[in-house]
Parts: C-alpha cells; structure tokens; sequence
C-alpha cells in the first residue's frame, strides 16, 4: 500500500494519551473531624477549600497549621497527604512527591508525580512496581530513549492489538527511531480501528500543507470532503477553486452549495452566487463536450472530470479507463478510483488506487485507498 512519506510528529505525539495525575486520598468534613483533632483538622479542611479556590499560599498557610499539631502517625499522614494535594494543584510536582514519600505513599501515587517532575529515573522504577507501563514508556521518550519505548507499546499491543492509545503513542516511538516504515504500518493500523473524521484532519491536514500537484490537491480535498473534514470557509473556496482549473466544476458547484446551506459560507452572499453561476456554466460546456472527448485518449481524462463533476459515475469510470491510456494515466487512475468508490463499488476503487503509478499523486492515492480498506 502507498501513503504519504512526509507526516507531521503531531499526529502520533499530538494525540498521545494523557498521564493520569496521582489521586491523593483526602478526608473532608465530618469524616475528617472523626478521624484528627480539631487543631489539624479544621486547618486541613481551611487548606483543601483555599487550594480549590486557587489561593495556593493560603492552602499552605493552613497545613503548616495542621503540621505543627499533628500528634498521631494518622495526622502527619493526612497532613502529607494535603500538602501533596495542594503542590499538586500548582504544578509543584517535585514537592508533592517528596510529601508522600515521607508517608511511604504507594509506588501508583508516586509515579505520574515523579513523571511530571521530569524525575524519569524515578517514574520508570517506581511505574515499574505499580504496573504503570504507560508512564514507563513516556518516560523513556523523555528520556531521548524511542526504541525502550516502542518494545514496551509492541508488548502491550501483542495482549491488546486494538489498543488505540498504545498504537497513537507507538507511532510516536517509531516516528522519533526514524522509522518511517514502521511509522506508517502503525498509523495505517490505527486508522484502520478509528476513522474518525477527527483521526483523519491530522493526517489530512499535515498533507495539505505539503508541496504537491493541482491534481493531487484536487484529490485530497475530495477525501477531506469524503470524511468530514471539510468544515472551513477557506477549505472550500480553495476547494472550489482548484477543482474549477482542474476540469472539475461541477464539483466546485456542488461543494460550494453544500457549504452554503450548512452555513460553512455565508449563504446568499454575492461572491458564493458569482462562484456557483461561474462553475455551472464550465460545467454545462464541459459535459456538452464530454461524449466526444471520452473517445481518445488524449482528451478523455477531460470528459472523465465532467462526468465526475455530475455525478455520473459509471461515465467518468469509463473516460479515466480510456484516459489511463493518455498522458496522464496517474491520474485518470486516480479519480477513476474515486468514481468508482462513488459508485459503491470498493473492490473496484481499492485495486485501482493500489495500481497508481508512483509519481505526483501516488501519495493521496494510498490515502484514499487506505479511506476504501476502512469501508469493506
């Protein structure tokens, strides 16, 4: 399978999975009164509500209160343990941390704050005993460490293949290794489990941005449409545009329609008026042409666009065949491809876009036939 040789390290770093933070236990109200002295009790509580309230200096105020008369080992535990609790709340992770290892804290409380405070040698060993293999991985990424990393994600993947998380962070591993083989296996798995329109922007998008033909832009905003990823004013005039100087313009018409009455643009606004008028207008002279242009070669990928433009799809089908012959056989087998997957016919689109030629729209091509290997 083709795809794109040149993704952004966001797509596997940026969806990476979040770290949980250490849930410390606190007492509160009568439970708390119960279980400590008035004189720490009532400052813990003073202390839970001031950190809650973002008044951090407070909060440490009142458990330095309720530290000085803690008696029993109940009450410098529970001291330790809002002390943690209120470091934790300003991002102080290296205190908290300190805090409750005074009070032996388990190695599952310990490690998420050991991690944050970039204290990686202790978030491995401590994550290590608790079970915490996610941490243990980040840490070695932190660490400039990609390929400790990756072995513990492959391991975690052999008990769990659809493990979305441990795919986002492994594509993560192999993209800083250099593997860019890999890298793209693991995003093709990934897509595979969740074609989400939103899994599917950061991979388009990324692509977007690149240097590449008209045709294969064409293209990409087609698949940006096809999952939901067209959803900006600026995309669809850059879509509309493109398609119009790619033969497409009953395509332009038809996005620029679309967007209008879902509000994407402005409905009713003169310029989106002028745009559609325009590309009806090519489109109407396109199709009239397009009978005797689907005939040779040269001229067929033409008539293919029009049909294409229209909706027509087992014309255009067979313009792209008869144009795959011409000049530009990539990309007649591009959007024949396209068609066909338009058509709802996706045996057909998934062995039409595996056979594109590799050269300017190769690329997209391998994204749109990942797009067919998630539909059947």
């Amino acid at each position: 399978m083709k795809l794109i040789s040149r993704l952004s390290l966001a797509l596997s770093l940026g969806m990476a999975t979040a770290l949980p933070m250490a849930g410390v236990p606190l007492l509160s109200g009568a439970a708390m009164a119960q279980a400590l002295s008035p004189a720490v009790g009532k400052p813990l509580q003073q202390a839970s509500n001031a950190a809650k309230a973002g008044n951090n200096s407070a909060a440490l105020n009142y458990v330095n209160q309720a530290r000085t008369a803690a008696k029993t080992p109940t009450e410098r535990t529970k001291v330790a343990q809002m002390a943690a609790f209120v470091h934790t709340r300003s991002g102080q992770y290296a205190q908290a941390a300190a805090e409750l290892e005074r009070i032996n804290a388990p190695a599952s409380q310990l490690a998420p704050l050991y991690y944050q405070a970039r204290q990686y040698d202790k978030a491995i060993a401590t994550a290590r005993k608790s079970g915490q293999t996610t941490i243990v991985a980040q840490s070695y990424l932190q660490q400039g460490k990609p390929a400790e990393a990756a072995k513990i994600y492959q391991d975690m993947l052999a008990k769990n293949p659809n493990n979305l998380s441990a795919l986002q962070n492994l594509a993560g591993a192999q993209f800083k290794m250099g593997d860019k083989k890999a890298y793209i296996g693991t995003i093709q798995k990934l897509i595979r489990l969740d074609p989400t329109p939103a899994r599917w922007r950061a991979l388009l998008v990324d692509m977007k941005n690149q240097p590449q033909s008209r045709d294969s832009k064409l293209a990409l905003y087609h698949l940006m449409r096809e999952t939901g990823n067209l959803t900006t004013a600026a995309d669809v005039q850059e879509f509309a545009k493109v398609a119009i100087v790619g033969g497409q313009s009953g395509v332009a018409a038809d996005v620029v329609k679309t967007a209008s009455a879902s509000g994407v643009i402005p409905a009713g606004d003169a310029t989106t008026a002028r745009l559609i008028d325009a590309a009806g207008k090519r489109q109407s002279a396109a199709l009239a042409a397009a009978p005797n242009a689907a005939k040779a070669p040269n001229t067929a990928l033409a008539a293919g666009n029009a049909y294409l433009g229209a909706g027509q799809y087992p014309q255009a089908i067979a313009a792209f065949t008869t144009a795959q012959k011409g000049p530009n056989p990539g990309e007649a087998a591009l959007f024949k491809g396209i068609a066909q997957l338009r058509a709802g016919n996706i045996a057909a689109a998934k062995a039409t876009f595996a056979a594109v030629p590799n050269g300017p729209v190769s690329e997209v091509a391998g994204l749109w036939q990942l797009y067919a290997s998630t539909k059947g």
